[in-house]
């Protein structure tokens, strides 16, 4: 008699085991993400659309499912799953939330489920800052940053950027609620040197800064005027829906990823439509990661992520793959069915 092989194994990994694997890592999850781009744009990932579930009670809710899978030698496929939901900042919980499931490419059994609000902040953060370091031109790193929003991304992205070696001798933060605001404000003043203001607006921001980022809930474009950007910050926008059709048009725009990020009603979808092509986008950040594309220095500079599935499934794995490394992954018993369980059922 053949014994029964063993069952595939399942691990939960929760947030706390997260936080400790990517805490103090920030340049290699930086170096991680470039990797990821650059394989993508090789053609040596599939990243399909992400899918929206929205709710006509619930308009301002989502879910977006985003199903991606990784090949070479860091094979994986998955999906992450997040949810937003603005009105939970009033009930005291954190507005997204999300889980990354890993499937083994081979047997397509999924072997891991993590927490991934941090993933998803710290894949976005190191975008950022690897974009932010990309799009610097001459060289010259921006002394002053201003950020529109003060949730959790701005906050990521703010670390990400001191801890891959950027300094600000000004920074800037403005939020639609104050006592956000204040709080962000009160932590940059707490752990940098630097002269912070809380603006009263987000014009304020993009006219006193020379890196803006956005990273807000906003459903609709709200900085209309390309003269706020006569000065040619360098802009990330991650929230993707703040800038209007107008300033994307007089800027150089990169994104991530040309068919991800021109849908959807993002800014630069927006602008599409107001002109009918694609001729205002300057390139990917994969073109300018490869040498193929120069930051121009005449204009505002915008970089627009729609974000890729891929980069969360890189991130994913390479936490579990720490935690699997220390012996610190914990499987669920008898998660999946045996042989002999389904054929009782049969």
């Amino acid at each position: 008699m053949h014994a029964m092989p063993p069952s595939p194994s399942f691990s939960v990994v929760g947030g706390r085991q997260v936080l400790d694997v990517l805490d103090g890592r920030e340049p290699e999850v930086i170096d991680l993400v470039r990797d990821t781009y650059l394989q993508h744009a090789a053609g040596d990932t599939v990243n399909p659309p992400s899918q929206f579930l929205r709710f006509p009670d619930r308009p301002t809710a989502r879910i977006i499912a985003l199903p991606a899978s990784i090949g070479s030698d860091r094979r994986v496929d998955g999906i992450k799953w997040i949810a937003s939901v603005p009105e939970n900042l009033g009930r005291g919980i954190p507005r997204a939330s999300a889980v990354v499931i890993l499937n083994d490419p081979d047997t397509g059994f999924p072997y891991a489920c993590l927490e991934s609000s941090l993933i998803s902040a710290a894949r976005t953060a190191a975008s950022a800052a690897l974009a932010a370091d990309a799009l610097t031109r001459d060289g010259v790193r921006p002394r002053s940053v201003g950020f529109v929003g003060a949730g959790l991304i701005s906050r990521a992205v703010h670390r990400y950027l001191v801890r891959s070696g950027w300094e600000f001798d000004r920074e800037g933060v403005y939020d639609v609620v104050p006592a956000q605001a204040g709080r962000f404000a009160a932590s940059l003043r707490d752990s940098c040197r630097s002269e912070v203001t809380v603006h009263e607006s987000a014009t304020a921001v993009v006219e006193a800064h020379d890196l803006v980022v956005f990273a807000t809930v906003a459903p609709a474009p709200h900085v209309l005027d390309p003269r706020l950007f006569a000065h040619h910050p360098l802009v990330l926008n991650l929230s993707l829906r703040d800038l209007g059709p107008e300033v994307i048009l007089g800027s150089a725009n990169i994104v991530d990823d040309v068919d991800h990020c021109l849908r959807a009603q993002t800014s630069v979808h927006l602008a599409e439509q107001s002109v009918g092509d694609r001729g205002f986008l300057t390139g990917t950040l994969a073109d300018v990661l490869s040498g193929g594309i120069e930051p121009p220095r005449d204009r505002a500079v915008v970089f627009s992520p729609f974000g890729l599935g891929v980069l969360d499934l890189a991130v994913a794995k390479a936490v579990y793959d720490a935690l699997a490394a220390r012996g610190e992954l914990a499987p669920v018993p008898d998660f999946f069915a045996r042989s002999d369980d389904r054929a009782s059922v049969a």
